[in-house]
C-alpha cells in the first residue's frame, strides 16, 4: 500500500464504539438478528474494548492499535477470571464475526482473527431428567392463584415442545392454534416453524388466556397491559427471559430436586424422551428448529445412557456386582 493509499485508508478508520454500533444496526438490520443475540455480541464487543482500555490505558481506541498480541491478552485475561472455554469461544466467535465485517466495510484492511486459534471445545452430553422428576418439579406452582396457574401453563409447554426460553416468551395470541393444537414459533434467525402441543397442553393456555384475572388487578398482579402477548409479569406486561429463569430457580428450589435444572434441561429431556418413544431424528430436529441434524443426533448418547443406567439398576446381576 504506497502512503496516499494509507493515508487514505487511516482517514476511515473509526473508535471502537462507533463500530460497534454501526455492527450491530447491521446485525439487527441487515442479518435480521434478534434483541437477544444483538444484546449479546454487544456484551462480548465491549468486554474486548474494556480490556484495552485497561492494558493500553488509553480512552480512545484505534483499530490500528488492536493486533494479535492484544487479542491473545485478552484471551488470558478471560482464562485468568475463570471465564468458562464455551464463553471464551462465545466472545472469540464475536469477534471473528465483527471483524470480518469491518474487513468487508473497508474500515481494516487485514482481519486479525484470522491469526488467532480458538481453543477445542469437547461436545458434552445435554442433561436429561426422568418423567418421574418432571412431574416433582410441575407440582410445585400453585395452580390456587393466576401467577401460579401461569408458571404450571409454563411447565407444561416446555414439556409439551421443547420451546427455548426465548421462543416461549415471544409468544402472541394469535401464534396459538386452539383447533389443531400448535404453536407458530419465532425461532433462532427469526425463522419460523410450527410445533405442535398436546391436548392437555393445549387446555393449560386456553384457561390461563380465559383466566378471569388477567383482566383484573389484584393483590399479586396488575391487569394486561399487552393484549398480544401469551405471558405476561405482574405488572400485566411481556414476560422476559429472566424473569423465567429466576421461577425456573425458585421451583427447582422447592422441589428438592438435585442438580441444576434449567428450561433447556427440559428441552433436552423431552427430545430425549421423544428418541426412546420411537421418534425419528429428522423430526426432532424440526420440532426443535436445529439448523442441523448433527445438533440432533446427540440426544442418541443421552438415551443411550439412560438406558443403561436403567438397565444397571433393573437387572439382578448388575445389581450384586
Amino acid at each position: 500500500m504506497n502512503k496516499q493509499a494509507e493515508q487514505g485508508f487511516r482517514d476511515k478508520i473509526e473508535e471502537y464504539p462507533e463500530a460497534v454500533q454501526k455492527y450491530l444496526h447491521y446485525l439487527g438490520v441487515v442479518k435480521n438478528a434478534s434483541q437477544h443475540t444483538v444484546r449479546n455480541y454487544r456484551i462480548d464487543l465491549l468486554a474486548l474494548e474494556s480490556y484495552i482500555k485497561q492494558t493500553l490505558a488509553r480512552d480512545k481506541i484505534l483499530f490500528n492499535e488492536i493486533d494479535k498480541r492484544i487479542i491473545r491478552g485478552y484471551i488470558t485475561s478471560l482464562a485468568d477470571q475463570k471465564a468458562t472455554k464455551r464463553t471464551i469461544l462465545r466472545r472469540l466467535s464475536s469477534l471473528r464475526s465483527f471483524f470480518t465485517f469491518l474487513t468487508k466495510e473497508k474500515i481494516l484492511t487485514r482481519n486479525v482473527m484470522d491469526e488467532i486459534e480458538s481453543p477445542k471445545l469437547e461436545k458434552s452430553i445435554p442433561t436429561s431428567i426422568t418423567y418421574e422428576q418432571i412431574e416433582q418439579l410441575f407440582a410445585q406452582p400453585d395452580i390456587g392463584n393466576y401467577l401460579g396457574y401461569r408458571d404450571r401453563v409454563i411447565l407444561e409447554l416446555f414439556y409439551s415442545s421443547g420451546l427455548r426460553v426465548s421462543e416461549l416468551v415471544g409468544l402472541n395470541r394469535q401464534d396459538f392454534d386452539r383447533t389443531n393444537f400448535s404453536l407458530r414459533v419465532m425461532g433462532k434467525g427469526k425463522k419460523q416453524r410450527v410445533v405442535p402441543i398436546t391436548k392437555t397442553a393445549a387446555e393449560w393456555l386456553q384457561r390461563y388466556l380465559d383466566h378471569p384475572e388477567r383482566l383484573l388487578d389484584g393483590e399479586t398482579h396488575h391487569a394486561e397491559v399487552d393484549p398480544s402477548a401469551v405471558f405476561l409479569n405482574k405488572w400485566g406486561k411481556r414476560l422476559t427471559v429472566r424473569s423465567v429463569d429466576r421461577l425456573f430457580d425458585q421451583y427447582l428450589t422447592m422441589s428438592g430436586l438435585a442438580g441444576k435444572i434449567t428450561p433447556h434441561t427440559i428441552r433436552h429431556t423431552i427430545a430425549t424422551h421423544w428418541l426412546e418413544k420411537g421418534m425419528d431424528l429428522k423430526t426432532i430436529q424440526v420440532l426443535l428448529g436445529h439448523s442441523s441434524l448433527a445438533t440432533t443426533t446427540i440426544y442418541t448418547q443421552v438415551s443411550t445412557r439412560l438406558k443403561r443406567a436403567v438397565y444397571d439398576k433393573a437387572h439382578p446381576r448388575a445389581r450384586k456386582e
